[in-house]
């Protein structure tokens, strides 16, 4: 199958540093291996969406020469996909009802296991549904962070698939998608490896594929924040994009050495010295 990735930001903001450098391997390792580079607007969890962050990033994009191969699939027209998933894991009793409140969960540990809700059942109360973690390991190759080995029920638990207001979850979602978008390799930060066991458990519980996963190190600052989060974490400018771009390409450990006079030739410079075993084999590295 010809390989194909994708970028997938939640439009919870302005892009941002580590969002470019996940946008920007992403893209060198789809180019490098001759491959489609797809953009996906993770835009599930309305309460968190900043209005027009969805747009703004769509449009910095291309200003950093990053241009998709594909139309841009918004997940929230993506609702009947999740509807059918849903439905076969229910038919499957892998997922059972949840009215666990936080103090619920703090008084078993902050985790729920073994597929049982501990609080008491309220018809009258809309519910969570969650889906069952066995006490079984989930174990991959992450082809930057090395081997992975992950016990569901110790490490995830019965985790939310579908939140209390109805909002399908990011697992579910994105397992879902990366299945119809035929993705074949992940490259996103190393903040979402924890991730990475949920969906492969999603992806087996519903006959879907398993792509193969790299996780990028996340940008962190000075004092060792995460970058996105942190009072540096201005968004990057698309006006001026060179110093962001030249900034995410030595994050990535890409060495590009002539100067060049748009993104469009930063970016194919550095496609021609860009070796996906030479990125970074660490979770975390300071931006600057």
């Amino acid at each position: 199958m010809t390989y194909r990735g994708r970028f997938a930001p939640s439009p919870t903001g302005l892009l941002h540093f580590g969002s470019l450098v996940a946008a920007v391997g992403s893209w060198l390792c789809a180019r490098h291996a001759g491959g489609q580079w797809l953009v996906r607007i993770e835009d599930m969890d309305p309460p968190r969406e900043v209005p027009g962050s969805a747009d703004t990033i769509l449009a910095a994009l291309p200003a950093f020469g990053l241009v998709a191969d594909e139309p841009v699939l918004f997940q929230s027209q993506r609702i009947p996909a999740y509807d059918v998933a849903f439905e076969k894991l229910r038919a499957a009793n892998r997922v059972f009802p949840c009215w666990c409140s936080r103090s619920d969960l703090a008084a078993a540990g902050g985790m729920h296991r073994d597929g049982i809700c501990i609080a008491r059942p309220d018809e009258a109360r809309p519910t969570a549904w969650r889906l069952r973690a066995p006490d079984s390991d989930v174990i991959f190759d992450d082809t930057l962070q090395g081997p992975q080995r992950y016990n569901l029920r110790e490490q995830a638990g019965d985790f939310v698939i579908r939140r209390v207001e109805g909002f399908y979850a990011y697992q579910l979602a994105c397992a879902v998608d990366d299945a119809w978008q035929n993705i074949t390799d992940v490259v996103r930060g190393s903040d979402l490896l924890d991730s990475t066991p949920r969906q492969i458990w999603l992806q087996r519980c519903l006959d879907l594929p398993t792509p193969t996963y790299s996780h990028l190190p996340v940008a962190l600052d000075a004092e060792g924040r995460k970058l996105s989060k942190s009072e540096q974490a201005h968004p990057v400018d698309p006006a001026n994009p060179m110093p962001a771009l030249r900034q995410a390409l030595r994050f990535l450990d890409v060495a590009v050495t002539r100067d060049a006079d748009n993104p469009a030739e930063l970016l194919s410079e550095a496609l021609s010295v860009f070796d996906p075993a030479a990125l970074p084999h660490c979770s975390s590295r300071c931006a600057g």
